[in-house]
């Protein structure tokens, strides 16, 4: 075949595999190492699937099989030492600080660690020379089918966590008469103990102890076979032969019951979970699974269809994200908008953990940063997607968290400083510690309770669900309360300040510490928190006088302020070096995930947090880059946005040092190492690049590069409880609906017109004659069309 008569047959496969190429991950191999297998999950269980022919190796993980056990971290000494840290920050002696909180704040443990559970091992009988091997990721059905030849025989194998039952399934098979043999194995990085009895396999494993925490928690395994062939238990192993088909249905469970209670009984909750399943034939544990995953999945649809498919597509995943910055394969971006979803479904649902650092998925001992939850930006990155890309049940597990906290850092709030409210620093874990970790440099952030906080009120916003506001205004006002009692004015200009704190991770020009008083950050997390107390408890009509108090407090607050090189200032005192690409932009945090900073109502705060990106660079670790996408999105420069979008989705081999690969073969996110938040805040800037509602108005195609030409979307959730679905072609939004739990339309910005004949389908009147106008800021540079269907 010519080159291009070769050409076009790629082209041809391209269209045919279009929609498949956008929901599916696929590969010509089984996996090598950790970071090419596939994962699955159903909040409760992590698997990391191979894919193997001859050995399947499947890396298990159970969301409450943490080390250590119930405990604190509160200092006792924090409080005598309180009032000598703030003088020595106003004193510009931060360095003293920093030794003094180093000193007297941080009397450790400093969190523990999310444990590796170990390896389901699969041992297959007969597998000799393997052809026409394909491994794929269903992402339409979260189901992995593993499909090859050998020795005359069909072998399939498919894989799914069930979200409805709570266990993994199994399903070998092979076309050959007797052709299925297997024996089940375990191995793992702690002391386990194996058992095999009549169609049971049992893993029992010990969990550990760290930084003088003992161990609190062991997991337990177990594994029931269904088969036409012979079972033979024997040495701590189950093995099948004789066979032609198998089903294997595994529930892992340990005995945590919460932060304060490890009483649970695992083997109970085991013998439940597979006693139910029992009785389901294997078709309808996977139709109940398919149900419960696409209750949530199909409720968004994201289409980029450019005007020639790109022939990259067709290739396996690991070679199409090696192609992508050198094509125009728009399929892969809508892949990984589908893959956050994926991945944000498979590890957060109501009842269990919130996504730790790599979600629920960790294979290593040792684990980096103990994979716990740091909260000064990825875990809240992890839930970006969840209200935007309608995933909001998704979110449950971390507002539980944020009460637990609200429970314990009450107690740190009372040890360590004397507060009312509550307080959690940088980083916590499955006990809910909320004093600080690590060091001063790290630690000294006390607002990662409150940003997990904010969370409470954006989920309001989008949902208007005044029962769950209800719920958790007690911790809002909490987090209020808190910083009523703890910020203090600072000397200079008498704003109210929190000290000692830091700007996450980062310190001034030219000094050591980082330790500060009234951050920009923390200024803005503050902000929000009390915004956030006021507006619900006028939702309530409750808590007025606590409101005025507030009120009064928040007009205290330093104002963001623009700097000597035209950037926005990460601290109080103007020290922002122009040349430092640090990985965090904090200050950053007013223009997105919040709304203090806009195009409209302030300008010149909107160029400054441009200048401030644009110096911090184009490259940064994954989740940095996936924090720029949202940003630049919330500048409203697609272009840009979509060049970071780029960055991110380039290969990091698992056996390369690349230095500029943010992506692994498995479309993990890399920091590198592997953490999930990338992957979550790639999803929502891709979802923030197609649609904002924060400021005024349902904005349509905010944020869309000059390559996206065409396309739809259904499913988008708005703040205000509205669903949003459109398309566009040749530069007009062709299709227009709007749903929800609102009477009054709202204001519909976009960046481009509604063509004459758009279909649209709105609730009112006078859907079909809206007054349209332009609307410009001129310091900015800033223009969209309005379309006000009230009047």
């Amino acid at each position: 075949m010519n080159r291009r008569l070769l050409f076009f047959a790629l082209l041809l496969a391209a269209a045919m595999n279009n929609l498949s190429a956008q929901d599916r991950l696929w590969y010509d191999k089984p996996a090598s190492c950790w970071l090419e297998a596939l994962p699955l999950g159903c909040s409760n269980i992590g698997a990391m699937v191979y894919g193997g022919t001859e050995v399947e190796t499947i890396g298990l993980n159970e969301e409450t099989f943490w080390a250590g056990g119930p405990h604190s971290n509160n200092s006792t000494e924090s409080l005598a030492h309180l009032d000598e840290v703030r003088e020595l920050v106003f004193a510009g002696r931060e360095d003293d600080a920093l030794d003094t909180i180093n000193r007297y704040f941080l009397p450790g443990p400093y969190g523990m660690e999310f444990l590796a559970l170990g390896n389901l091992k699969i041992y297959f009988d007969g597998i000799g020379e393997v052809s026409d091997y394909t491994r794929v990721l269903d992402l339409d059905r979260a189901v992995l089918d593993v499909a090859f030849d050998s020795e005359g025989s069909r072998h399939r194998r498919r894989y799914f966590t069930s979200l409805r039952d709570r266990v993994m399934v199994m399903q070998f098979s092979a076309s050959g008469r007797d052709a299925l043999g297997f024996t089940l194995g375990f191995d793992g990085p702690y002391r386990f103990e194996t058992s095999a009895q009549g169609c049971s396999f049992c893993v029992t494993v010990e969990g550990k102890g760290q930084e003088g925490v003992p161990a609190a928690l062991r997991a337990v395994c177990r594994a029931d076979v269904r088969t036409d062939g012979d079972i033979i238990c024997e040495n701590g192993v189950l093995k099948v032969s004789g066979a032609g088909k198998a089903t294997v249905a595994m529930s892992i469970a340990t005995n945590f019951v919460d932060y304060e209670n490890v009483d649970g009984d695992p083997e109970a909750r085991n013998s439940e979970r597979l006693a139910a399943v029992s009785r389901k034939s294997p078709r309808r544990l996977l139709r109940r699974h398919e149900k419960a995953y696409g209750e949530q999945y199909d409720r968004v649809k994201l289409e980029l269809t450019p005007e020639h498919p790109a022939p990259e597509s067709t290739f396996p995943t690991d070679r199409r994200l090696a192609a992508f910055r050198d094509s125009n394969d728009l399929g892969m971006v809508t892949l990984m908008f589908n893959y956050g979803r994926y991945l944000l479904i498979s590890c957060s649902q109501p009842g269990g953990q919130p996504a730790n650092l790599q979600g629920v998925w960790n294979a290593e001992v040792n684990t980096p940063w103990d994979s716990k939850y740091t909260i000064n930006i990825n875990t809240e990155m992890n839930y970006w997607p969840a209200d935007v890309t309608a995933l909001p049940e998704t979110a449950e597990p971390l507002f539980s968290m944020v009460r637990d906290l609200s429970v314990t850092g009450a107690q740190t709030a009372r040890v360590m400083y004397d507060c009312d409210g509550w307080v959690a620093h940088h980083n916590t874990d499955l006990w809910r510690i909320a004093g600080l970790v690590d060091g001063a440099y790290w630690g000294m952030f006390p607002c990662g309770g409150a940003w997990l906080a904010t969370h409470i009120w954006e989920h309001y916003l989008f949902t208007r669900d005044r029962d769950f506001l209800q719920e958790y205004y007690p911790v809002l006002r909490g987090s209020a309360e808190f910083f009523l009692d703890f910020m203090v004015k600072e000397p200079s200009e008498g704003y109210l300040v929190v000290v000692p704190s830091v700007s996450p991770e980062h310190g001034p020009k030219g000094k050591e510490s980082p330790i500060c008083a009234g951050c920009t950050i923390d200024n803005q997390i503050v902000r929000d928190i009390f915004l956030a107390v006021e507006g619900a408890s006028l939702e309530l009509g409750t808590d007025e006088d606590f409101r005025e108090r507030v009120a009064s407090a928040r007009v205290q607050l330093p104002p963001m302020k623009v700097g000597r090189y035209g950037q926005l200032q990460e601290w109080m005192s103007d020290e922002d070096d122009p040349m430092d690409q640090h990985r965090h932009v904090s200050h950053l945090y007013g223009l997105y995930p919040s709304a203090q900073i806009s195009p409209f109502s302030t300008p010149e705060l909107f160029n400054a947090a441009k200048v401030t990106l644009i110096q911090r660079g184009d490259m940064a670790t994954g989740w940095s880059l996936g924090w720029k996408i949202n940003l630049w999105a919330r500048l409203l420069d697609g272009n840009h946005a979509y060049a970071i979008l780029r960055n991110l989705l380039h290969l990091l081999p698992a056996d390369s040092g690349d230095p500029d690969g943010r992506t692994y073969p498995n479309l993990f996110d890399a920091h590198p190492p592997f953490q999930i938040d990338g992957n979550f805040g790639a999803c929502a800037g891709i979802a923030e690049m197609l649609l904002q509602s924060h400021d005024g108005a349902v904005h349509l195609l905010p944020a869309i590069p000059d390559e996206w030409e065409s396309g739809s979307v259904s499913g988008l959730r708005a703040r205000g409880g509205i669903t949003v679905s459109f398309s566009w072609k040749d530069g007009e939004i062709t299709a227009l609906e709007i749903s929800g739990h609102t009477d009054t339309l709202p204001l519909i910005r976009s960046s481009l017109p509604l063509a004459p004949g758009c279909k649209k389908k709105l609730p009112g009147k006078s859907a079909d004659h809206p007054k349209e106008s332009i609307s410009e800021s001129p310091l900015t540079g800033v223009r969209a069309y309005e379309y006000d269907f009230a009047l």
